[in-house]
């Protein structure tokens, strides 16, 4: 069956941005003018995803309005001739299908991915997280779809961490498989630092079957008096198993100030407008 459904977790507070984010969703802060939420859905859409399930909470209102017609808006801008910025309003609204379901208490991703249930149904589907964004081509989730069609077996997206990072993520004990690829044997929540299986860590991507969500449900609460994912994952390799993937592509972290600043500026770089003036003005920085 392929896999037609993406569930994007999109509840969270984000205390690290405040006080920005005691008023904007930190899914819709900007990486230079793009909200970060809509390049996660973007790499969902050229995935091949066609539904999108925003998984949201109290005060995300903003985030359902951005998928949503803006009928004033789109008015506005062609009374004032402005045709480009009007085609790009109404492509945000016509991507693809975009529902939004509310996680009703911070419970953990687990809880938040076991929301979607109702919406998912009994198929695989794609979970990307909106603090993570990739510059890949093919696209991180595109490739794990690949790897889940051809084995069977649901796969999470791996990078390879410092010793030091290991207690900030998942981590997975493997065996190689072929060339990127492996079976994973266990997997650990935010090891004690010293105590990781290995160095490499999960990220925010998986491509997940159905049977996933009696495994969360059944999944006390773990790290943090949380339900995580990485438990039931535990769980649903033991069942039927789970390949870790070492996607292609560059990683930022969106959710951690610096990387929020990496992805800004990287992207920046990679426009036309915008590089020509900050190019020099980095070197002139650098050298101050």
């Amino acid at each position: 069956m392929s896999v037609r459904k993406a569930v994007i977790p999109a509840a969270g507070l984000g205390t690290r941005f405040l006080p920005a984010t005691k008023a904007i969703p930190k899914e819709m802060l900007p990486i230079v003018d793009v909200p970060t939420i809509q390049y996660v859905v973007d790499e969902a859409i050229a995935s091949g995803i066609e539904h999108v399930v925003l998984v949201t909470g109290r005060g995300k209102d903003a985030l359902v309005d951005y998928f949503d017609r803006a009928p004033e808006l789109e008015q506005f801008l062609a009374e004032k001739g402005k045709d480009d910025l009007l085609a790009m309003v109404r492509d945000i609204a016509e991507k693809c299908e975009v529902i939004a379901i509310r996680q009703k208490e911070p419970r953990g991703l687990g809880h938040a991915v076991l929301a979607a249930r109702p919406a998912v149904g009994d198929e695989p589907f794609a979970v990307l997280l909106g603090d993570d964004i990739f510059d890949a081509d093919p696209p991180c989730i595109r490739q794990l779809i690949d790897v889940f069609e051809a084995r069977k077996q649901a796969v999470i997206a791996l990078l390879e961490v410092s010793d030091a990072q290991t207690s900030a993520y998942g981590v997975i004990k493997g065996t190689p498989l072929a060339p990127g690829l492996h079976q994973v044997e266990g997997m650990v929540e935010k090891p004690a630092p010293g105590t990781a299986p290995s160095r490499l860590a999960i990220m925010g991507r998986y491509v997940l079957p159905p049977d996933i969500f009696p495994l969360i449900a059944a999944t006390p609460p773990g790290k943090g008096g949380e339900i995580q994912l990485t438990d039931a994952l535990d769980r649903l390799r033991a069942a039927s198993g789970v390949i870790g993937c070492a996607f292609r592509g560059t990683r930022y972290d969106a959710g951690d100030k610096f990387g929020y600043l990496q992805a800004n500026l990287e992207y920046a770089l990679k426009r036309p407008d915008l590089a020509a003036k900050l190019r020099p003005y980095l070197r002139d920085l650098v050298g101050k």
